[in-house]
């Protein structure tokens, strides 16, 4: 045990943490289950995809120290402030003025655009940022092992983490969306689903006014 690169009285503490920040509600959360009811498990898992290789290119920035040096920088978390913000608008619109045309379960296979908007989404997100930034360093013991292998193995269990939550997320949403198709509350429902986009993207500029 002594031999491994991670300190192992950390990885349970480091695994309940991401378990607990991943439950939270946030922008991928929203998005995700937005999707999913309304263009079914396919959508939803293309854009779970394009959130993975979002986590995934800040995981890597971290590894190599780059996420610090941006995190450093406030007018960097800005612009991925309200980009991420404004993103997120725009997603909500998009949700609301495709409602009454949409139907569950029924996206196209050729359309990539949930992969793109995911990985936009989260590459937009801040939060994304600073988790590498702030929490990842404090489970990391420097004496065990050089910094970037503790990183890339706790940031890799980060990321299936975060699959299987999120996968999560996009099967019960779809179940849910097909249900609320065969009925007559369909539209309202999924207006209000692009109305919670909206919520997530105020509650994200409130929740990052301090970075």
């Amino acid at each position: 045990m002594d031999r491994l690169p991670v300190e192992p009285s950390v990885l349970l503490p480091f695994l309940l943490a991401v378990f607990l920040i991943e439950l939270t509600p946030g922008p991928n959360m929203g998005y995700l289950a937005a999707l999913s009811a309304s263009e079914g498990r396919t959508a939803g898992f293309k854009a779970v995809l394009g959130i993975t290789l979002g986590l995934t290119f800040y995981m890597f920035l971290a590894v190599f120290g780059v996420a610090e040096i941006i995190a450093a920088a406030p007018i960097v978390l800005g612009v991925l402030r309200w980009a991420g913000v404004l993103f997120l608008l725009y997603l909500a619109w998009e949700a609301w003025r495709g409602a009454r045309a949409t139907s569950p379960g029924h996206a196209r296979d050729v359309d990539h655009a949930p992969f793109w908007r995911g990985l936009i989404a989260n590459l937009l997100n801040p939060k994304a940022l600073v988790f590498y930034v702030a929490l990842l360093p404090g489970f990391i013991m420097t004496e065990r092992a050089p910094f970037w292998a503790q990183a890339l193995i706790l940031g890799t269990a980060h990321l299936l983490i975060s699959v299987v939550i999120h996968g999560t997320i996009v099967i019960g949403a779809a179940r849910a969306g097909r249900i609320l198709a065969a009925s007559s509350y369909a539209l309202a429902a999924h207006r209000v689903m692009a109305v919670g986009i909206a919520v997530v993207a105020v509650w994200l500029a409130w929740e990052t006014r301090s970075l």
